[in-house]
């Protein structure tokens, strides 16, 4: 999905469109309407980054305020210095999950091959799916192709017919996911999920990028190698530092030498990528480890003097996370928290208890037991709260007594 959260938000405020928008404030962000005491006409005041001051970061930015160097994960302060009169609104997240919901359903109705990749991404398996209203037959197998012609059967499709047909089919996925949310996708059409996700970003906003096998020379191995998902910045830096700027130099370089750089096994990946190469399956199911809700807060806070705030932090995210795992259809039996202090060191404890849930006043009895555990004498900068060992909310209620 193209700059998903502000592309919701700027569906709520549409008079926003076109201007330079991040995402990531908290409650006191919240847009104020404004009531002229002459015409009685309402409009909006927005908060603005000028005069920022606290800890958080944009968790997304639209592609106007991209142009000014704010991106996500970029601390709003620093962003501020850049673009002081750029609009900053809260983040929403219960709105970001019901979108994602409805692009995802619209697109299992024309190709349900899906993995789910998070809010706004997924890969879809699209071998054999056709276009919505074509009456073309789907073709045989590959390994009916030797057996004869059967009634009814038809010649195998082409390679070149095959990207023709799933360029339509991406046509008709854009289409149903503009009408099901108002909102654009960029979709890339590739041979494995490592192309696809590269080349996803290529055209963006709102692109359809047919990546072939041979096309991987001409339009990827110009990129840098941190476009790659797996290389991260210390390799990233690395491989510049070795005179590695482009995928295509990598692909280039000599697999031994990859080796002593970088030790074999990552050595052989890296050389393995740079070439396209990706043998990985589209994952229709998968069984989440845990589900977990955290906030990091603009100002630390005391357990003693901000009890109370703490505590009404501390309830609405396991009134959250019970949300989450009952909307997903989990329960869970280990209840953990993650602290971290104005010292950044992080601190987690979880228990373990007899019966699984997804009831919000037991997971935060069962939290707040291992908040016990924890000295509070230093300042708290993120509060986290997570459910693990997770199992299907029917096999749970199949489960007999004591089990």
């Amino acid at each position: 999905m193209d700059a998903f959260y502000a592309s919701v938000e700027l569906l709520r405020y549409p008079e926003l469109r076109g201007r330079p928008v991040v995402i990531g404030g908290g409650r006191r962000h919240q847009p104020e309407a404004v009531t002229d005491p002459v015409s009685g006409e309402v409009t909006r005041k927005f908060a603005t980054l000028r005069g920022y001051a606290g800890r958080g970061v944009i968790t997304t930015a639209t592609y106007e305020a991209r142009k000014f160097g704010l991106h996500s994960a970029l601390g709003l302060m620093k962003a501020a210095a850049l673009a002081p009169d750029a609009i900053l609104l809260p983040v929403d997240f219960d709105a970001y999950r019901r979108y994602s919901r409805l692009f995802k359903q619209a697109v299992a109705r024309i190709a349900p091959r899906i993995e789910d990749r998070g809010i706004d991404e997924i890969y879809l398996d699209l071998t054999d799916v056709q276009p919505p209203g074509a009456d073309l037959p789907l073709p045989l197998a590959a390994g009916d192709a030797t057996e004869g012609w059967g009634e009814g059967a038809t010649e195998p499709e082409s390679e070149i017919d095959a990207w023709w047909r799933a360029r339509d089919v991406a046509r008709a996925l854009k289409d149903a996911v503009r009408e099901a949310t108002g909102l654009t996708c960029s979709i890339a059409v590739a041979p494995n999920k490592l192309l696809a996700k590269i080349a996803s970003e290529l055209d963006k906003p709102d692109g359809l990028t047919i990546l072939r096998p041979d096309d991987v020379a001409t339009r990827i191995w110009p990129l840098p190698p941190r476009r790659i998902n797996g290389i991260g910045p210390k390799a990233s830096a690395k491989l510049t530092a070795l005179g590695v700027h482009t995928i295509g130099a990598l692909a280039h370089a000599d697999v031994a030498w990859l080796a002593e750089e970088f030790g074999r096994n990552y050595g052989a990946w890296l050389s393995r990528v740079a070439h396209g190469v990706d043998d990985r399956e589209v994952v229709t199911e998968s069984e989440p480890v845990s589900i977990s809700r955290e906030t990091t807060f603009e100002r630390d806070l005391s357990a003693r003097r901000d009890r109370a705030e703490l505590s009404e932090i501390f309830t609405d995210l396991c009134e959250s996370l019970a949300r989450d795992l009952a909307r997903k259809g989990y329960v869970g039996r280990t209840i953990g928290i993650k602290l971290r202090f104005d010292n950044f060191k992080t601190v987690t404890r979880d228990q373990t208890i007899a019966a699984a849930t997804q009831d919000a006043q037991a997971i935060r009895r069962a939290a707040g037991e291992c908040l016990k555990r924890v000295p509070l004498d230093r300042r708290i900068r993120l509060l986290g709260v997570r459910v693990g060992s997770l199992s299907p909310q029917r096999q749970a209620e199949d489960q007999p007594a004591g089990v």
